[in-house]
């Protein structure tokens, strides 16, 4: 009976590492673009919605909850699916990175508007009420009070699910997007052996080391006083 491949030859194979790691490479690169267009897009989008929402209009406020509400129950790779496949039919066609890129933004938009939009509500009325007595507008005050108070707020919840959300990139490679794990999977089918998927998993870490570092920097930054 023939010895089965080792644990190292199977997932720590170093001829096929150094296959893998320029694909891999262009993967974190494109990963990269990508998570910075998600993390830029949805959050402004996010925070507009909110301050959209503060008008009080029911005509918005209703619409807006509703496509809020439905984005943060629908699964992000549901979406993707049914805009990459289904949109074709409707003579619309999105590439993969584009597909992946609305998909995500549009999904952080709509946790980022809640976070927003519970931080801003959270802001004492005795602040809103003291900067209009000192003769700010309503623009002044929400811009200068209200924002930066609300921020404080909202950076611990609004990191964790920016983090969670980006990592939905990985979703993309279900569409044939060439991502960290759509390269690492692509290494894999070619070489018969998983050890591109373990390079792609210490991809992902190097990519979110710094992130995750970065927001309890800014956290502690934003924290309040005491």
């Amino acid at each position: 009976m023939s010895e089965q491949p080792g644990f190292l030859f199977t997932f720590f194979n170093t001829r096929v590492l150094l296959a893998a790691l320029p694909e891999v490479a262009k993967g974190f690169l494109l990963t990269v673009e990508l998570a910075l267009l998600v993390v830029a897009s949805g959050l402004a989008i996010g925070l507009l919605a909110a301050m959209l929402r503060l008008g009080g209009r029911w005509w918005i406020n209703l619409p807006l909850i509703f496509v809020v509400d439905l984005l943060r129950a629908v699964p992000p790779l549901v979406i993707i699916v049914l805009l990459f496949f289904g949109l074709p039919s409707l003579d619309v066609e999105l590439s993969a990175f584009v597909t992946t890129w609305i998909t995500l933004a549009a999904v952080l938009a709509a946790f980022a508007e809640e976070i927003f939009w519970a931080s801003i509500r959270a802001v004492p009325k005795g602040q809103k009420e003291a900067a209009r007595s000192l003769g700010l507008g309503a623009l002044q005050t929400l811009l200068l009070v209200t924002l930066p108070q609300a921020l404080r707020i909202a950076v611990p919840p609004l990191t964790n699910r920016t983090i969670a959300i980006v990592k939905g990139t990985a979703f993309g490679s279900v569409v044939g997007l060439s991502d960290i794990l759509g390269a690492a999977q692509s290494v894999t089918s070619f070489t018969a052996n998983p050890s591109p998927l373990i390079l792609g998993a210490a991809a992902y870490v190097v990519l979110f080391t710094p992130i995750i570092l970065l927001a309890r920097w800014i956290e502690s930054r934003l924290a309040w006083s005491h």
